[in-house]
């Protein structure tokens, strides 16, 4: 359903065409010319208000201002996150057929600089984890909580659109290692506890990898997906995003319509939305194979649209910067996996 491109008007007594249009900074042949491409035919405007009850005001001429979203040019959602501080509360389910899981925990999210035209932040976990409601306590879990103390704080770099762009201080985990294993060791001992450590340095020694396993991190990738861009006339753009829904070093792709509604809402929050379907050349097989490219070559190829996208994101009003997110996406294949995340700023008030 696309967002609502009118704003309506209750005609009162003695009000003419030119008084509503001026009241909305309009010229009153704009006004009757907009109504009139919104009304049905027996309530069209012929010279002046006669048997109207409402008018169709264009969404963006408002009787206060300071309702309207704060757009550059092109009607471009500019990104100031400079000396932003954030804390979230992060809700993850992950779906696989009938199994499901919901992962939650808190963080916080700090600017740190602006560099080559990429902005800095610092990343990191202010919570347990929870797994299902009960804290992480089965072994496995554990070692995996108490081992990604060596990833955080977590410095990421975003570009101007406020997409994720890399990791940057991947350099430190191994600096961070030796006191994380000695901990883990002071809890746990044993060959599950050996594997994983192993597993941990075999990660830490392969940059390129690390860098892989973090860029999936569905909070990072929710908060930064990219939504300061320029909207046009319309509100609305098109294009391909990817989301690290499977494990493959290439992301499915997604055909996206991303919208943002020019006026505030009544609390002052900016709200984009976007839907999508799945858009790429690997089938279902190639999918569940972990094939980075389709196994089979055409010059013109179907494409696989089993799976749906949407996103769903609140920012505040002044500083334009995330209040609450929702992302949702799906791809079928042996059985449909779906992701959704949930991202909330923490009050401290």
């Amino acid at each position: 359903m696309d967002m609502q491109t009118f704003n309506k008007h209750i005609v009162q007594k003695d009000e003419t065409l030119k008084s509503v249009a001026v009241l909305y900074g309009l010229c009153a042949d704009d006004l009757k010319f907009f109504h009139n491409n919104q009304c049905e035919v027996e309530d069209m405007i012929l010279i002046e208000i006669t048997r109207q009850i409402e008018l169709f005001i264009p969404r963006t001429s408002v009787t206060d201002t300071s309702k309207l979203v704060n757009f550059g040019s092109g009607n471009r959602l500019v990104f100031q996150p400079e000396n932003s501080f954030s804390k979230y509360g992060v809700t993850i389910n992950i779906e696989n057929g009938t199994r499901k899981n919901e992962l939650k925990y808190e963080t916080s999210v700090r600017w740190l600089k602006t560099e080559n035209n990429l902005h800095f932040f610092e990343i990191d976990r202010i919570s347990k984890l929870f797994l299902n409601e009960e804290e992480v306590n089965e072994i496995a879990d554990l070692l995996a909580y108490k081992t990604s103390k060596v990833l955080y704080p977590l410095q990421v770099s975003v570009d101007e659109a406020g997409k994720f762009n890399d990791i940057e201080n991947t350099s430190v985990f191994k600096q961070r290692w030796a006191e994380v294993k000695e901990e883990v060791y002071k809890e746990y001992d044993g060959e599950t506890v050996d594997e994983y450590c192993l597993t941990i340095e075999e990660l830490l020694n392969e940059p390129d990898t690390l860098r892989l396993f973090l860029k999936n991190d569905y909070f990072t990738r929710t908060l930064f997906f990219g939504v300061y861009q320029s909207f046009g006339q319309v509100f609305k753009i098109e294009g391909i995003e990817s989301f690290p829904l499977v494990n493959n070093a290439v992301e499915p792709n997604y055909k996206m319509e991303l919208e943002i509604d020019p006026l505030k809402d009544e609390y002052n929050l900016i709200n984009i939305k976007g839907n999508g379907t799945l858009h790429d050349e690997r089938s279902r097989c190639d999918f569940i194979n972990g094939a980075p490219f389709s196994s089979i070559v055409k010059e013109d190829p179907v494409m696989n649209k089993e799976g749906s996208f949407r996103i769903q994101y609140y920012l505040n009003g002044k500083t334009s910067l995330p209040e609450s997110l929702y992302l949702e996406c799906d791809i079928m294949l042996q059985e449909r996996k779906k992701i959704s995340v949930v991202v909330a700023c923490i009050d401290e008030k």
